[in-house]
This record gives structure tokens, sequence and C-alpha cells, in this order.
């Protein structure tokens, strides 16, 4: 028996042999299917902003710094009705006219409150401002009536000085000083509801270059249509 003819032999053998066929390797099973995650909806830019645009700094509190804070009680009444004035030279569609119309029931059923209030309020200027209190108080109503001419804060401005305007109506001489210190945050959230959607629009983008900063929009100039007891509006 020649040594190929063993080698074969013996190959044969141990194929036969039980156990030593070729094992079968388990195969890890197949990873499960990827399934997509939805991304989270995109915020639209709010209506009347641009990219850009300038807005107050968000306070560590989450709120917005505006004229309308920490305010005695006359500056509450006298910012209220100033806002109040600008909704009603300014707003424009069907609420228009009962806006002029509770404007000028609130001007003639609380002559005395607001004059009070503005006498106030000057006092207050005078106190800090010396002889230059006018300057001074004359700047800060510039600030706060260029703050209610915002124009992406119109719409809400309106439907809110609307509903205050409704209510001032029926408010008491005596209960309107507290009257105004509670809505006047009301009518301050037409613009710090616009500051906080804006913020959130623009969190959510990857700005690529420098915010650039617009100059806020000034006053518009309209022709005064409505009746106001000059007594109101003249500093003592």
């Amino acid at each position: 028996m020649t040594r190929l003819y063993r080698v074969l032999s013996l190959s044969f053998a141990l194929l036969a042999m039980p156990g030593c066929a070729t094992r079968q390797v388990a195969l890890a099973p197949p990873p499960p299917p990827m399934v997509p995650v939805p991304l989270p909806p995109s915020l639209p830019m709010p209506a009347g902003a641009h990219p850009g645009m300038a807005i107050p700094v968000m306070l560590g509190d989450g709120s917005y710094p505006t004229p309308n804070r920490d305010l005695s009680a006359a500056a509450s009444v006298w910012h209220l009705r100033a806002g109040l004035n600008f909704a009603a030279l300014a707003c424009r569609g069907p609420q228009a006219g009962i806006i002029v119309a509770n404007y000028n029931a609130m001007l003639t059923g609380r002559k005395t409150v607001l004059a009070e209030a503005e006498r106030s309020l000057a006092a207050e200027y005078r106190a800090i401002g010396g002889a230059v209190w006018r300057d001074s108080y004359d700047d800060a109503m510039t600030r706060l009536y260029n703050y209610y001419a915002q124009a992406p804060a119109r719409t809400a401005l309106c439907d809110t000085a609307d509903r205050i305007l409704a209510e001032a109506v029926t408010v008491p001489a005596e209960s309107f000083t507290l009257f105004a210190a509670a809505r006047l945050p009301e009518l301050d959230r037409s613009f710090t509801d616009f500051y906080r959607a804006y913020d959130a629009w623009r969190t959510q983008r990857q700005p690529s270059g420098p915010i650039i900063a617009l100059v806020s929009n000034t006053a518009q100039r309209l022709s005064p249509r409505i009746e106001i007891d000059p007594a109101i509006f003249r500093m003592p």
C-alpha cells in the first residue's frame, strides 16, 4: 500500500466518522429597519417681522424690558391712556369707530383721574430732573409713543385696546387707578408676545452672519380726529 493510498484512506475514514461534519456558524439577526425620526415643525416667522429686525433682549426671568415696567400708579394711568390714545388714532377697520367712541367717553368720564395722574407724573420728573425735567418728560413720552407705534404688533394692540376701552367706560372713577395698573400689562403683551414669537423663530435658525439691528419704526403721523379736552394734556 503506497503512502498516498494510506493518506487518502485515512481522510475518507475521518469524513465518515460521526461529528466530523462541517459545523454551521450561527448568524446574527439583521438589524431592525431604520425608522426616520421626524423633525419638529419649523416655526414660521411672525407676521410683520423680517430677518435682522431689532427687538429688546430677553431678561433673565423670561420677560422683556418695555417702557411700561416698574411704574408708579400715576405713570400706569398715563401710560395706559397713551396706548389707548395711539389705538384710537391708528386702528382701522370695523373696530375703529367703537374704539374712538369709547376712548372719547373715557376721556370725558375720567377727566379728573387722568388730569391728576398727569400732574403726579410731572411731579415725579421734576423731582429727579431738576431744571431739565421737561426735556426728560418729553423724551420719555416720545419713546413711549414710538413703542406703541411698532407695526408688527398693531393688530394685537387694536384688539386689546378695543377690549380694555369697552371695560374702561364702566369702571368707577375711584377704581380707575387700580384698573389701569391691572390692564397696562395686558396692553404690553401685544408687543412682548411678538418679541417672544420672533425670538423663538430666530433661535431655531442658524444665522450665517451677524444680526443687523435696524432702526425701529417711529410713530405714524396721522391727522387727529378725536375730540379731546385740552386741559387733560396741558402740563401744570
